[in-house]
């Protein structure tokens, strides 16, 4: 008889959806969540433009991005990935894999659900409802509200401070304000729409350098001069879990470095 095994890492740090529960005990500064996201689009990038075959990973969230002792970010759980199509024998290269829909309520990509038809943005509008998760401390999906539209209404009527989460202390308005409209962009309902995750990256790289680039800029004492004038409150409908230790399993760092467990991809 024979026994399938599983080879886990640890880390010390759990999850980022653990670390944006109210049960917490521990903080992130908006620069530390900044450096976490850059950390996990690194990771799908890598999937996406550099291994090989690329890889939608099909069921990217805030649980599933795990944190070590430094804080940095790897992309883990690869059960529902597919292999990205690759050219026919005509030389002709699909842009989906059409396969049944699975993934995780609240971070599923609409035009996937409906057409069953998976994209390398479809791990895109996943990645953007973690963004929103970022700023909010929000679950996707709780007692009957969805994050995206959620923050959307709240963005279009100038009141997004009454959905950001009061924990992540002060923050520069500029690099809040790009994050926003990067966060409702990936989570646009047409794919098209959608930027690529390179382009993601670059965003974040850019907002992480305006960040760097302020003077005496300390992630706990900036200043916030957001144009979103409302006083903050906290989130109102975050679900509370919390803050164990974890193991990830086989996972794609931040950093561009793969496990040394090799990967079986579900066709």
């Amino acid at each position: 008889m024979y026994l399938q095994m599983l080879v886990y890492e640890f880390m010390c740090n759990g999850t980022l959806r653990n670390w944006l529960s109210a049960n917490c005990k521990g903080t992130l500064s908006f620069a530390t969540r900044l450096e976490i996201i850059l950390g996990a689009a690194k990771g799908i990038l890598y999937l996406h433009t550099e291994a090989h075959p690329p890889i939608f990973h099909r069921d990217i969230k805030a649980s599933n991005i795990l944190l070590d002792s430094k804080m940095t970010a790897k992309v883990a759980d690869f059960g529902l990935s597919r292999l990205a199509p690759v050219q026919d024998d005509e030389g002709v290269l699909p842009n989906h894999v059409s396969t049944i829909v699975k993934g995780t309520p609240g971070y599923l990509d609409p035009e996937y659900f409906l057409t069953r038809k998976l994209t390398d943005k479809s791990d895109v509008y996943s990645l953007g409802v973690v963004f929103l998760e970022i700023l909010t401390g929000m679950r996707p999906i709780s007692h009957g509200k969805n994050i995206v539209r959620e923050v959307n209404l709240a963005h279009g009527s100038e009141k997004m401070f009454s959905v950001m989460d009061s924990t992540m202390g002060s923050y520069p308005s500029e690099c809040v304000e790009k994050f926003v409209a990067l966060a409702l962009k990936c989570c646009e309902d047409k794919p098209e729409d959608r930027p690529s995750m390179l382009d993601v990256v670059r965003e974040l790289e850019t907002i992480q350098s305006i960040l760097n680039l302020m003077p005496d800029m300390d992630a706990d004492s900036v200043d916030s001069k957001a144009k979103f004038n409302e006083p903050k409150t906290s989130s109102s409908f975050s679900d509370c879990t919390s803050k164990d230790a974890f193991l990830s399993s086989s996972n794609v760092s931040g950093a561009y470095s793969i496990s040394g467990v090799s990967l079986s991809m579900p066709r």
